[in-house]
């Protein structure tokens, strides 16, 4: 008779039910979430070298599951980055609204598999409550579907299968089945700056690269509309929500409007601004962007949830679902939502829980509110950069600045000399064949006094790069 491995339960059902464990990492968490602010934004070369504590070979027995959280906090925390401070501004990363952190312990420990309704009620609802909640916000067609993904590079990915999918479906080839040999010729049109991962995803489509048309943009980064080449039923037309750059929008009423009459499909790279369309001062951005076919975008971006929250919305429910369809004689569908429809994966966490839980506690005030914080403190950055003697290279109109010293080499130098101060952190970008320093103000816990010691550190840098150069 086969039988448990007793020293295997018993070890790990007594570290489950150790609740002084989980206090030890609750205290932990507070401990950071307290002390966070004043840690430096990137961690400093001794906090650095605390890493190789973790290069180790496994050893031979269990570990002391007490050393293992104390390890994690004492040589993990210090060198993690302050993305969840006020003064961290790369990477279009937003912070964690308190309840959805909140929310995602919960949860976490719930542990939930949201691939079906039978496997998790309680994900399939909140999935399709917050569906709803986001086709109202976002003012999207009434039945769009949504799918919940790790991030807008997956979501972009699912949007442009099923566009891809849909338009050869209409020229009678079904390449699920058949796959792409001898399939029709899609053709795909976007903006000359599209972002890194929308390459991505068609080259994992087998769409390539060197067959794309990219269309000329203007001095901000949007698609000129007298460009755009003649659509047809087999393009698919890539826009703009925000420019990875310079955040402009591309004119979406009149490249949606010309791609319908021509039935080729749109899908719109939102990762972070589509959320300007919850905006009751900022959503004439995103005025006829309910005229696309799919939608990409981050809640971890703007709209401030936890990491790992992707969407995927497209106005064709069926074509989102067929394209993403599985079967197997032990999945069992229901009446109900069944969340793996709606996304490549079947087994998946329920990011949904702390998802519904921003939503929530946002609702449609705090969203607007929130969404035209973030924009109101770009512009006073950039007027306050400005006042300094830096120069502004696009106009602000939603959360990004793009900041030059004249020559991309003191450009380049200044960003060093910030990005070492620890005071604050932004990346650097090309734009327009120069360097700038890219600034994304993205998080609910910058403040105005966050900017001014931000500006400080910039100014200071500046100081040193002049002095040294001359």
């Amino acid at each position: 008779m086969k039988t448990d491995n007793k020293i295997v339960s018993d070890n790990l059902r007594e570290e489950a039910l150790d609740f002084a464990l989980f206090e030890q990492a609750k205290n932990y968490a507070l401990d950071y979430m307290e002390n966070i602010l004043n840690q430096p934004v990137y961690p400093d070369k001794a906090a650095l070298d605390g890493l190789n504590a973790f290069k180790e070979p496994l050893q031979a027995e269990y570990g002391d599951p007490y050393e293992i959280l104390a390890k994690l906090h004492n040589n993990g925390s210090p060198v993690t980055v302050a993305q969840t401070g006020g003064r961290y501004f790369g990477f279009v990363n937003g912070g964690i609204i308190p309840v959805a952190l909140a929310a995602k312990w919960l949860s976490d420990t719930w542990d939930q598999n949201a691939a079906l309704y039978v496997i998790s009620p309680i994900a399939s609802v909140l999935e399709e409550v917050c569906e709803k909640w986001l086709i109202d916000l976002l003012q999207l067609p009434a039945n769009t579907a949504a799918g919940f993904v790790g991030g807008s590079s997956t979501a972009t990915l699912c949007g442009l299968t099923a566009g891809r999918n849909h338009l050869l479906n209409k020229l009678g080839y079904d390449v699920s089945k058949k796959g792409l040999f001898g399939a029709p010729e899609i053709r795909v049109v976007l903006g000359e700056g599209a972002h890194s991962t929308v390459y991505k995803a068609l080259s994992i489509l087998g769409l390539g690269s060197e067959r794309i048309i990219k269309v000329p943009e203007d001095n901000q980064g949007r698609i000129n509309p007298d460009l755009v080449p003649e659509l047809d039923e087999r393009t698919l037309l890539i826009l703009q929500a925000g420019n990875v750059n310079s955040g402009a929008f591309d004119d979406f009423n009149t490249l949606c409007q010309k791609a319908k009459k021509a039935g080729a499909w749109v899908h719109v790279d939102g990762a972070f601004g589509l959320w300007a369309a919850a905006s009751d001062n900022l959503n004439h951005l995103t005025s006829g962007v309910g005229l696309a076919d799919s939608w990409s975008v981050d809640a971890h971006k703007t709209l401030n949830a936890p990491y790992d929250n992707g969407i995927i919305l497209c106005s064709n429910r069926e074509a989102l679902t067929s394209a993403l369809h599985m079967t197997g004689s032990y999945i069992v569908y229901s009446e109900q939502r069944d969340g793996m429809l709606y996304t490549p994966d079947m087994s998946r966490r329920a990011r949904i829980i702390e998802l519904w839980a921003t939503l929530k506690s946002l609702g449609k005030r705090g969203a607007s509110e929130l969404i035209e914080d973030l924009h109101d403190k770009s512009r006073y950055f950039a007027a306050a950069l400005e006042k300094n003697g830096f120069l502004i290279k696009n106009e602000v109109c939603f959360n990004q600045i793009l900041v030059s010293l004249g020559n991309s080499k003191t450009t380049e130098m200044v960003l060093q000399h910030i990005q070492n101060s620890q005071e604050c952190w932004c990346g650097g970008a090309k734009w327009k064949n120069e360097s700038v320093i890219r600034i994304s103000v993205c998080s609910y816990r910058t403040t105005y006094e966050d900017i001014d010691r931000s500006v400080n550190a910039f100014v200071k840098a500046k100081k040193e790069v002049t002095s040294y150069s001359s």
